[in-house]
């Protein structure tokens, strides 16, 4: 029987499970996979503890790359061998999981594994943020939150490639460097520094136009203060926890400004749209324009190892599991 991580009960990291489940078969519209890579992400961790309730029990994770070892009824394009990767499966923290094929893609050669299993959730996340929710155009100035971590170094790089001036906040010297290196022009250290006056000082007092917050409650309102008049608050994390609800009215007092709460899965509602995002993702990793920074690696048992470290901000990158 496949070994997976579970959940019988919501909590804290201590309600990760390694055990065995249940065999699969992919159904119709489905592939098995057996996984190389699984991503970790901050959603795991809403789910692991019950902020995005999920049916008990249930395996934890949603992203990944591995190899096709069976293809259910009414697939095309897919066959037994093929490398894919994923980015909405649910259970993919596991050896084995079924993938609808719909959401799956192909890893064309020259992206490994780790890399392929690393950028799909955050990477779709950073391409649909500064090319459809706000579309950053040459010369804007846009802050990037979490700058090194695993959605910051990438957005960083896209934002940087569309001819941004990036503003990253961070919390370290040692990520101050890893966010520099993905080519931030300004890096603010927010355990030294109020971060929204220091984003006003270096736009001369003009704000940015988007801010790009997977943080949440501890930085909202310095986001909306970091704010140029009609710019854009792109709210699509919570990390350190949810934010209050918010009147109205503070949007017009900051100058006429936009609040989203983007999801992933809202902005891959075709396969076309799927297919480019993916397919932008992986050109740029096969041409070295984008590189992916996977920050740790624990066997698919220390999953509760994985967890603790990332919600205790205590790595960079990102996270992967391995069978």
């Amino acid at each position: 029987m496949p070994k997976a991580v579970v959940v019988r009960a919501t909590g804290g990291p201590e309600a990760l499970e390694f055990a065995e489940v249940e065999a699969r078969s992919p159904g119709a519209g489905e592939l098995l996979v057996d996984v190389a890579a699984a991503g970790v992400n901050f959603i795991d961790c809403y789910h692991r503890e019950g902020r995005y309730p999920l049916p008990l029990p249930f395996v934890v994770g949603l992203e990944g790359a591995g190899r096709v070892s069976a293809v259910g009824p009414d697939v095309a394009g897919f066959a037994v061998g093929d490398r894919v990767a994923w980015s909405q499966a649910p259970g993919s923290y596991a050896e084995q999981v079924v993938v609808p094929a719909a959401g799956a893609v192909a890893v064309p050669e020259g992206v490994d594994d780790d890399t392929a299993g690393a950028l799909l959730l955050q990477g779709l996340t950073a391409h649909y943020l500064v090319a459809s929710t706000y579309p950053v155009r040459e010369g804007d100035a846009v802050l990037v939150h979490a700058a090194a971590g695993g959605v910051g170094l990438l957005l960083v790089q896209l934002a940087k490639a569309r001819g941004a001036r990036v503003i990253g906040t961070v919390s370290t010297e040692a990520k101050e460097a890893l966010a520099r290196e993905a080519g931030a022009d300004e890096v603010i250290r927010y355990d030294r520094v109020d971060f929204a006056p220091e984003v006003r000082r270096l736009t001369d007092g003009a704000g940015v136009a988007a801010a790009y917050d997977g943080v949440g409650r501890t930085t909202f309102d310095g986001s909306l203060a970091s704010l140029r008049p009609r710019g854009v608050l792109a709210l699509f994390g919570a990390s350190s926890g949810a934010v209050p609800p918010v009147d109205p009215q503070r949007l017009n007092q900051a100058g006429s400004v936009f609040l989203t709460r983007p999801s992933l899965g809202a902005h891959l509602a075709t396969r076309e749209e799927l297919e480019w995002r993916a397919g932008e993702l992986f050109a740029a990793v096969a041409d070295g324009s984008l590189r992916v920074r996977v920050g740790g690696r624990y066997p698919l048992a220390e999953a509760r190892r994985a967890h603790e470290d990332l919600e205790g901000r205590r790595t960079t990158g990102k996270l992967l599991l391995t069978p």
